[in-house]
């Protein structure tokens, strides 16, 4: 595990906007779940890459 906490933290925001967008999803606002998915994607990556 790497000791880079702001790497940690990224990747788990991106997995609790991927909560959001399937939360968005099943509430049929298909636009915020767009939002949710790009930012999802942004944290995830920025959190691999600055692992």
């Amino acid at each position: 595990m790497s000791s880079n906490w702001t790497a940690v933290a990224m990747i788990f925001v991106g997995l609790f906007l991927i909560g959001g967008v399937v939360s968005f999803y099943k509430q049929g606002i298909k636009v915020g779940a767009v939002v949710l998915g790009v930012g999802a994607v942004m944290a995830i990556t920025a959190g691999v890459l600055w692992w």
